[in-house]
């Protein structure tokens, strides 16, 4: 790489912004149906944590395409919800319509743990650029 190619280095592009973004709610996710799969002492960890996250992830990407996420991605009105309310309306249904247990307790208790995941990081980093702006 020579001196001009540094120079001349854009800074992270907006497809690298949503991608991370996209990335890091898969991640949340995945962290939510690990920590749900310990609580319970479920084995079969890897494979256990992929069955129990597939209809979050779904409804994620469900969310993701009704809002267009990808416009404004760490928008925590417009992304954020959309991406909470889909994982966790899309989770249900799709558990529902393949045998999985939904109960009321979990339905609370995915809807606050994913809020807290899902909205929790937009909320920090768009306070961080407020702060910055300030």
């Amino acid at each position: 790489m020579s001196f001009r190619d540094v120079q001349s280095a854009k800074p992270p592009t907006r497809r690298l912004r949503v991608a991370a973004v996209a990335a890091a709610d898969v991640v949340l996710i995945l962290v939510f149906a690990g920590i749900g799969r310990d609580a319970h002492q479920r084995g079969d960890v890897v494979t256990g944590v992929l069955l129990t996250a597939w209809p979050f992830l779904a409804g994620a990407a469900i969310g993701w395409t009704a809002a267009r996420a990808w416009r404004d991605p760490l928008s925590v009105r417009r992304a954020g919800l959309a991406v909470l309310l889909g994982s966790v309306a899309g989770g249900m249904t799709l558990r529902s319509l393949t045998g999985q247990t939904v109960v009321l307790p979990f339905v609370i208790v995915a809807l606050l743990s994913l809020g807290v995941l899902l909205l929790g990081y937009r909320l920090v980093l768009a306070f961080l650029s407020r702060r910055r702006r300030a």
